[in-house]
């Protein structure tokens, strides 16, 4: 009921407060916001107080590989960005998603936690870094653009906390490593990107996309840290550092944000 609480009241609160804040700022910074662990954070500190420690500890391992899981996502949406209709990017991106979690899942990063933390974080950090050279910058097209109804933001909301509970049903019979993986689909990225491509163009999304991909460092950092604690220290002392850790890496990406968010860019081919 607590996990079904938590997720009730953040969906809402997300999805408006990240949708308000693209229309005033860019999607780059809606892409950056969502990339915290806003509720598989909350989660996994679920997990520890219900199942344990190692249990938490070996979600947060899937929830870092789930990294490359949105880089793949990125990728894939990316990749098919202009080739028209919205939601034929979004069946792209979550194939690539499930295509990449698939192959991470099947790595043997259960054992002797946390020593395979250090290849997994190196292997995140590659590849949110080809992830921002292939993901493109699109400049805007005005002929993209059209007016957003007044139910986009009431469907935005009513999308997302219909998604984010049917995937945590589906978690609920799945194990710790895949739970972890589950938890960081990106629910809130695939409602964004999935309006902004039909209310905005290709470009909206491609730029969301890059802030979400400047904004997964942080993410990166939180479950490192957290993976490497919890079986270590207390879940209190090992959530309350990776916090702080994810809160700093995050401040430091927000001068690359503002480059992204001024950056002139050349109008994509036709």
């Amino acid at each position: 009921m607590a996990l079904l609480l938590v997720k009730l009241l953040l969906t809402p609160a997300i999805v408006v407060s990240t949708t308000l804040a693209g229309r005033r700022l860019g999607p780059a910074v809606s892409g950056w916001l969502v990339a915290l662990p806003l509720v598989s954070g909350p989660l996994t500190y679920f997990f520890a107080l219900e199942h344990g420690q190692r249990f938490a500890a070996h979600a947060s391992v899937g929830s870092l590989s789930g990294t490359l899981g949105e880089v793949g996502f990125c990728v894939g949406w990316a990749r098919t960005a202009r080739s028209g209709a919205w939601w034929r990017p979004l069946v792209a991106a979550s194939a690539s998603f499930a295509a990449v979690g698939l192959v991470v899942e099947a790595l043997p990063l259960d054992e002797r936690l946390p020593s395979p933390l250090l290849p997994l974080a190196l292997a995140c950090l590659a590849g949110l870094l080809v992830g921002l050279r292939v993901v493109p910058r699109l400049a805007p097209a005005a002929s993209d653009a059209v007016p957003v109804p007044r139910w986009d933001l009431p469907a935005r909301t009513v999308v997302a906390t219909g998604i984010l509970l049917a995937l945590t049903t589906l978690a609920e019979v799945l194990g710790a490593r895949l739970s972890g993986l589950l938890a960081v689909y990106p629910l809130y990225t695939v409602v964004l990107a999935s309006f902004a491509q039909r209310h905005e163009g290709p470009a909206a999304a491609m730029r969301l996309l890059r802030g979400l991909l400047l904004g997964l460092f942080a993410f990166l950092a939180f479950y490192a840290v957290l993976a490497g604690l919890l079986t270590r220290v207390g879940t209190g002392v090992a959530f309350a550092v990776a916090a702080v850790v994810c809160l700093t890496v995050h401040g430091a990406s927000l001068w690359p944000l503002h480059r992204e968010r001024s950056r002139r860019v050349a109008p994509a081919p036709a």
